[in-house]
């Protein structure tokens, strides 16, 4: 029923707790719980939006404890816009705007390294604009005539 990750596959790159380190060191965040609840809010939120082999290749990529976060979540029918995304997560969490941005860059910088350029360009097709500046990516459009 849910894109669970299977105990027999690669293991990812990195632990959960040294994926924890690296978004505690990428957000400054004073504790390892504080980037805890960064990562896991960040993830479900996101697990929300994605769906597909986006999303269980994603989950491949990381760490059991993360990917199950990410995976628990039952996708939206509502796609989200990058800003969007934001304000969902704020009000989902109580946080300002601005907090909910910079702890979506602090996941997402580190989540990008574990998927990898290949797997990162084939989540951003998939989801509507704005998401690549969040993932630490130029975002990349072409431009359309205008009648």
């Amino acid at each position: 029923m849910y894109d669970q990750p299977r105990p027999d596959q690669a293991r990812p790159a990195m632990t959960f707790e040294q994926m924890l380190e690296r978004v505690r060191y990428e957000g400054a965040y004073p504790t390892r719980e504080r980037a805890e609840a960064a990562v896991r809010t960040v993830l479900a939120a996101l697990g929300r939006q994605l769906v597909g082999d986006e999303r269980v290749d994603l989950a491949r990529c990381l760490p059991v404890e993360a990917a199950l976060v990410l995976t628990a979540q039952i996708p939206d029918t509502e796609h989200l816009t990058g800003w969007g995304f934001i304000k969902d997560l704020a009000a989902r969490t109580g946080a300002t705007p601005a907090i909910a941005r910079w702890d979506t860059g602090a996941v997402l910088s580190v989540v990008s390294r574990l998927a990898g350029p290949g797997l990162l360009a084939r989540i951003l097709r998939h989801l509507p604009g704005g998401y690549a500046l969040l993932f630490g990516q130029a975002e990349l459009r072409q431009l359309q005539k205008v009648a």
